[in-house]
C-alpha cells in the first residue's frame, strides 16, 4: 500500500502528546531504532564473523565480532573481566564491571586490539579515538547467569520461566557515544546509509553485546561441566535480551534536544495519522493485527515490576488487554476507517499505557506506509538555530502565551512548583535532580526547566513596547536567550517541547526515561524509583546467524506455543 498523498486524520495535538504522563506511556513500535536496525541488516544481508574469541578459564580475555554490511564494517572489541561481588555495582560511580565494550569502526588490527584493552575496561578513566563509535558496559545478573551455567553443565536446558521473569544475563549501565571520552563524533558517521537513523551504531554494539554473553555463558558452562555441557537451545537463548540500568544521565537529553526530539515524536505521529486514516483495511491487515495483539498480551504476563507506579500502571494495562480484546470480538477491523474508530475507543476506554499499546500495535500491518518515517528521525540540520533578533516584543509575548500559557500563570515562587533543581554532579559530570529547599544547590542549577522559564520571560516583557525588537530586550536581559531560542524553534518543532513543569514536587523523570528508553525498542519498563529504571533490550530477537528478512522484524512479539 502506497502513503497516501495527504491523511485525512490529523496528528494529535502536541498539547496531547507531550505530557509526561503520556511519554512516560510510550511503547516500542515498527520506528523503534533496534527494529529499523534488525530489519536493514537482514535486507541488505550483512554478514557476521568472530575473528577472535580468547577467554581463559576464570572467564577472563578479549573478543572481536566484526559485522560486514554493503560499505562499511563494524567490531565490537569485548573484554570479560574476573569482578569480585562486592565490586559489582550499576551505580555511575562504580569503576569496574563484568564486561567492557567499544564499537570499532572498521575491522581492528591487534594493536587497535591492544590499545583498547588498556583503555575501554577504564570506561571514563581511558580515552578512545575517532577510531572507536561508542564504549559502553555491562554486569551479570548474577542469579540467572549461574542458574545457566550450573544448567548447562550438568546437561540440562535453563527453566524459561526464570529466562522469562529476569530477560538478560547481563545488563549495561552506559552505552557512550557520539564523541564522549574521545570516540567517533556523529557527524563523521551521518551520512552513511546505515547509520542515518538515530542511534544505529549503539544499536549494533548492544545487538553484539548479546552475541558476545551468550558466547560467555556456553564458553563458562564448557569450562565446567566439560564434555556432558549441553548446547543452550536457541530457542531459549532467543528469549536472553541485554538488560540496561538508565538513570537521570539520560533525561536532560529530551529537554535539550527539542528539534531530535520533535523528529522522533511527529514521526511517530505521523505514522498514527497515516494509518487512521485508511478507510478500509484487508482481511489480511486486520489479522495480522489480531496476531500482534494476541502475542503481545504473552508478553505483558511477562512484565513485572516492583515499583508502586508501575504496578498500578501494569494492573490497568492488563485490565485494558481484556478491554481490547471485547472490542476485537464485536468489531472486524476492516471498514469505516477501523483504526481511528480504535483509537478514538481506545481515548474514552482505555488508560494512557492502554492508549499507547493501540496507537503503535495499529501501525503493524503496514511497513509500506510507515517504515519510510524512520530516515526522518534523525537531526540532519547540524547548523546552529540563531535567534532572529528582528522579531518584535508583541510577536514574542504571543509566541510564548500561545506555547507556554498553561504555565504562565502558575506561582513559581510556590514551593510545590519549583520544588526541584537540575544541577551536574562534581564527582561524574552526570545529571542529578536535587531538592531545591533542602540542598544548597540552586546557584548550579542547569536551564532544564523551559516552563519556568518561558514564565519569567513572559513576566520581563511587561511594560515593553510591543514594535521593540527582541534583540534590544536580549541585550538588557540576555540570561533569557536560551528561552527565546526555544520558543523560536517551536514553529519547526512542534513536539520538542514537554508539556508539563519538569521541577515540580511530583515530577517523575522516569516519564522522560521511559519515552527515550521506548524509541530505542526496549520492553519490560521497570522503575527502581522515581529516577531509575531497568529495561529489556533485543529479548526475542534472532541471533546473527539466524537473521532473516522473515525474522527481522516483529521478534519483539512473542510467538504463542503451538
Amino acid at each position: 500500500m502506497e502513503a497516501p498523498a495527504q491523511t485525512h486524520i490529523a496528528r494529535r495535538d502536541p498539547e496531547t502528546v507531550m505530557r509526561l504522563s503520556r511519554l512516560g506511556s510510550f511503547h516500542q513500535c515498527r520506528l523503534s531504532f533496534m527494529r529499523q536496525l534488525t530489519r536493514r541488516l537482514a535486507r541488505e544481508n550483512w554478514s557476521f564473523s568472530r575473528p577472535v574469541f580468547d577467554i581463559d578459564e576464570n572467564g577472563v580475555g578479549r573478543v572481536v565480532y566484526t559485522a560486514q554490511g554493503p560499505e562499511h564494517a563494524y567490531s565490537l572489541v569485548a573484554f570479560a573481566h574476573d569482578l569480585p561481588p562486592e565490586k559489582r555495582s550499576d551505580r555511575v560511580i562504580a569503576d569496574a564491571w563484568d564486561a567492557t565494550f567499544a564499537l570499532f569502526d572498521g575491522v581492528p588490527t591487534k594493536e587497535d586490539v591492544d590499545r583498547l584493552s588498556q583503555n575501554v575496561p577504564l570506561q571514563e578513566a581511558g580515552r578512545v579515538s575517532e577510531s572507536e563509535l561508542s564504549l559502553s558496559r555491562a554486569n551479570r545478573s548474577v542469579r540467572l547467569w549461574k542458574h545457566v551455567v550450573d544448567a548447562l553443565a550438568s546437561g540440562q536446558q535453563p527453566d524459561l520461566e526464570q529466562i522469562y521473569q529476569v530477560g538478560y544475563l547481563m545488563r549495561t549501565t552506559a552505552v557512550y557515544g557520539s564523541g564522549k571520552f574521545g570516540a567517533s563524533d556523529r557527524e563523521n558517521i551521518a551520512d552513511r546509509p546505515e547509520t542515518q537513523a538515530p542511534f544505529q551504531a549503539e544499536m549494533l554494539s548492544v545487538y553484539l553485546t548479546r552475541t558476545f554473553v551468550r558466547d560467555l555463558v556456553q564458553h563458562m558452562a564448557n569450562i565446567k561441566g566439560g564434555a556432558k555441557t549441553a548446547e543452550l537451545d536457541s530457542n531459549i537463548a532467543r528469549w536472553l535480551g541485554i538488560g540496561n540500568s538508565t538513570g537521570l544521565g539520560m533525561a536532560p537529553f529530551l529537554v535539550n534536544h527539542p528539534v531530535l526530539l520533535n523528529n522522533w515524536i511527529i514521526a511517530r505521529e505521523e505514522a498514527i495519522a497515516r494509518v487512521r486514516s485508511i478507510e478500509f483495511a484487508s482481511a489480511t491487515e486486520a489479522q495480522h493485527f489480531r496476531d500482534v495483539f494476541e502475542r503481545s498480551k504473552l508478553s505483558v504476563s511477562w512484565w513485572t515490576s516492583e515499583h508502586p507506579i508501575q504496578i498500578e500502571k501494569l494492573a490497568k494495562l492488563r485490565e485494558d488487554l481484556d478491554k481490547i480484546t471485547a472490542y476485537l470480538t464485536q468489531d472486524d477491523l476492516t471498514r469505516d476507517y477501523p483504526w481511528n474508530r480504535m483509537v478514538e475507543w481506545s481515548e474514552d476506554a482505555l488508560s494512557e499505557e492502554g492508549q499507547e499499546l493501540v496507537a503503535s500495535q495499529i501501525l503493524e500491518p503496514y511497513a509500506d506506509l510507515v517504515d519510510d518515517l524512520g530516515i526522518q528521525m534523525a537531526n540532519k540540520n547540524m547548523d546552529v538555530f540563531y535567534i532572529d533578533g528582528s522579531m518584535s516584543v508583541d510577536e514574542l509575548r504571543s509566541t510564548l502565551k500561545a506555547q507556554f500559557g498553561w504555565a504562565l500563570d502558575k506561582d513559581w515562587t510556590v514551593q510545590e512548583h519549583c520544588a526541584r533543581a537540575w544541577y551536574v554532579s562534581e564527582e561524574k559530570l552526570e545529571p542529578r535532580l536535587g531538592e531545591r529547599f533542602e540542598e544548597p544547590i540552586e546557584e548550579y542549577e542547569q536551564p532544564l526547566a523551559p516552563a519556568r522559564d518561558a514564565a519569567r520571560a513572559y513576566a520581563a516583557l511587561a511594560g515593553w513596547d510591543g514594535d521593540k525588537r527582541v534583540a534590544e530586550f536580549l541585550l538588557q536581559h540576555p540570561e533569557h536567550r536560551h528561552t527565546v531560542r526555544r520558543v523560536q524553534i517551536r514553529p519547526v518543532a512542534p513536539y520538542g517541547e514537554i508539556q508539563d513543569n519538569t521541577i515540580s514536587c511530583d515530577i517523575m523523570p522516569i516519564d522522560m526515561l521511559r519515552c527515550k528508553l521506548s524509541f530505542f525498542g526496549a520492553t519490560h519498563f521497570d522503575p527502581r524509583s522515581d529516577r531509575w529504571v531497568r529495561i529489556c533490550m533485543y529479548s526475542g530477537a534472532p541471533y546473527p546467524e539466524e537473521l532473516s528478512i522473515e525474522n527481522a522484524d516483529q521478534w519483539v512479539y512473542p510467538e504463542l506455543p503451538a
